[in-house]
């Protein structure tokens, strides 16, 4: 129930106990569970939604931006790409960390740091996208803004993350709220990327005639009257820029305020205090672990995959297919192929298990992203091929979240004496996600600076064609086929799950029956 409505104004402690019936007929009192109304669920899910729409529209869109609107040298655009990505890699533990000492205030212990992060990320947001007057001082604006929104959305997204610890004692409750989360979270996905891709799109200014680079006559006139021509000039462009980054902003306020609003967070929650470990500590257990070890490291190199296809895809469409103008109307359709997808993969891997969806679902790209280099690709190949991808990218940025609980509980039936660490498992997966896409968008975007790329010009020359290939087709193919050698070492098959599940029970069983008895008053 929202927030103001006035069954929920009285604290759990003021709820009056029911009584059950003991083993020994003695009667025991125990609080009342809390149960989470559907309306509270929805502003849970809609404050999912910033941390995805953000992500979509920096993930398609900043690469390009920084190349052919603020028109850095590629080999800055890499160096913001990559301290960006690392930063926001190594801000999350740090403020885990933080969070996890935070004080209860009357607002909760998480919402303190969501309401107050979100006007400073939202303002950092919007400067990413803007281009300063200042020539020489770019490069610290882009690095220093961009490192400022991913800090301020991490201060936003881990202790949002947190609070499905917190609006519920009950686990039923909280995997409905984050099935709704899940939902919401795919929607702000193409959300992103359409508000991004059509304002944007609608206002592409011209590139530059390759004898603008190569004729030292080439004046400023004119170049000036050839851009004029199309009645869209590079500031429109910018202009463009802002606009989109100022409905997103206005949509993250949004969504923080409906969550604040929406959403009580709970105090007394029991299992939520895990002993705190350390850095070193944490690494330590979670290399012990074979099966989480392979898990990561397979999803780590599928997903760099699918991370380097989504960085360089937009210059690839523009300068190798010539399809600057659609190239934000091909981005939305592989986003909804991918979102309309996802329920046909939850239920492919219930019927045939993860593992054969993991090959059926991330092998099926292969094919495609061969296809779009190696055939002359016209506009309708080219949308035949986003539709496919898009089946593809959905299967692989669903099963990593479908399989690591597997690998958690695995962790738990190996390990019963060791609990309380499965926000571990979960941070360190994001960590190294973070980590190594910054590696991967740091070199890609610096192999298109070797490779001779020139900001706005119409025909970049052949090895900035042929690199783009090869950051869109061979490399993630590569990573895709290591990636998939990796899983055939996974251990946890689906006889395996069962096992680890039934196992679980019987100790969760085992450990309320002795707390029961610790608990009955002595005759």
């Amino acid at each position: 129930m929202a927030r103001g409505e006035g069954a929920e104004e009285f604290p759990v402690s003021l709820l009056p106990p029911a009584k059950h019936i003991g083993h020994d007929g003695l009667k025991v009192s125990k609080k009342r569970p809390m149960g989470v109304s559907v309306c509270s669920k929805l502003c849970f899910a809609i404050g999912g939604a910033p941390y995805q729409i953000t992500g979509s529209a920096l993930g398609f869109f900043l690469q390009i931006f920084l190349l052919d609107v603020a028109q850095l040298e590629p080999f800055y655009a890499s160096i913001i790409l990559f301290a960006g990505r690392v930063w926001d890699a190594v801000t999350d533990p740090t403020v885990g960390f933080l969070v996890s000492r935070s004080q209860w205030t009357r607002h909760g212990r998480m919402m303190p740091w969501i309401v107050l992060s979100t006007p400073f990320a939202v303002l950092s947001y919007f400067l990413i996208w803007v281009v300063p007057p200042v020539e020489k001082g770019k490069v610290v604006w882009y690095l220093f803004f961009y490192c400022m929104f991913q800090s301020l959305q991490t201060c936003f997204h881990v202790p949002y993350s947190a609070l499905t610890m917190f609006i519920s004692s009950e686990q039923k409750e909280r995997d409905s709220a984050t099935a709704y989360r899940m939902t919401i979270e795919v929607l702000g996905t193409v959300l992103g990327t359409a508000i991004q891709g059509q304002i944007v799109g609608g206002a592409n200014a011209p590139c530059l005639n390759h004898t603008s680079f190569l004729n030292d006559s080439y004046n400023v006139t004119q170049l000036s009257s050839e851009v004029n021509a199309s009645h869209i000039t590079l500031e429109d462009t910018k202009q463009a820029y802002m606009l989109a980054s100022g409905v997103i902003s206005v949509i993250y306020v949004v969504c923080a305020a409906v969550l604040f609003l929406g959403v009580r967070e709970q105090q007394d929650v029991k299992g939520v205090n895990a002993e705190c470990l350390s850095f070193v500590e944490s690494l330590k257990l979670l290399q012990k672990h074979g099966p989480y070890v392979r898990l990561v490291m397979g999803f780590l190199f599928t997903s760099l995959a699918f991370m380097l296809m989504e960085g360089n895809f937009a210059l690839f469409l523009t300068y190798t297919l010539g399809l600057r103008n659609d190239f934000q109307n091909i981005l939305l359709v592989i986003m909804l192929s991918g979102t309309l997808t996802i329920p046909l993969w939850q239920l492919f891997l219930t019927r045939f298990g993860k593992k054969s969806a993991v090959y059926v679902g991330i092998m099926w790209a292969v094919p495609f992203m061969i296809l779009v280099v190696c055939i002359e690709s016209t506009l309708v190949i080219t949308y035949m091929v986003a539709v496919a991808a898009g089946t593809s990218v959905a299967a692989a940025f669903l099963l990593p979240w479908s399989m690591l609980p597997d690998a958690v509980d695995d962790y738990k039936v190996q390990n019963p004496s060791s609990q309380g660490h499965e926000a571990i498992f979960y941070s360190f997966y994001v960590f190294f996600t973070k980590f190594a896409s910054g590696v991967s968008l740091g070199i890609s975007t610096l192999s298109l600076h070797f490779a001779g790329y020139v900001s706005r010009r119409c025909v970049q020359p052949d090895s900035v064609k042929l690199t783009l290939k090869l950051l869109v087709s061979a490399v993630p193919v590569s990573l895709i086929i290591l990636g998939l050698l990796i899983f055939r070492s996974y251990p946890i098959n689906e006889e395996r799950r069962r096992h680890n599940r039934q196992r679980l029970h019987t100790l969760l069983h085992d450990s309320s029956e002795d707390s029961e008895n610790s608990e009955r008053p002595s005759v």
